[in-house]
């Protein structure tokens, strides 16, 4: 996995941040982890991070396709993104 050759920056509730393999670039792992009530409950969704990772994808690259700039590279696998 990419994730664990790079250094974490930041964990959040859906996506964990990683160092980029270029400077000026991030790692965006996204995660199963759900939580309702403002952390009240939590639990796995299996598979919630791949279809976020690419629904990610896909928002992306249509702002990109209409002349909107993004932050997006290119998704690296099923769950990371650049």
């Amino acid at each position: 996995m990419t994730m664990a050759r790079r250094r974490q920056l930041y964990e959040g509730k859906a996506k964990i941040l990683f160092e980029g393999p270029e400077p000026g670039t991030l790692v965006q792992y996204f995660k199963d982890d759900a939580t309702a009530g403002n952390g009240a409950k939590s639990g796995i969704i299996t598979g919630k991070g791949v279809l976020n990772n690419r629904i990610s994808e896909h928002l992306m690259l249509r702002l990109q396709e209409i002349g909107i700039p993004t932050h997006f590279i290119r998704r690296i696998n099923m769950r990371e993104q650049l």
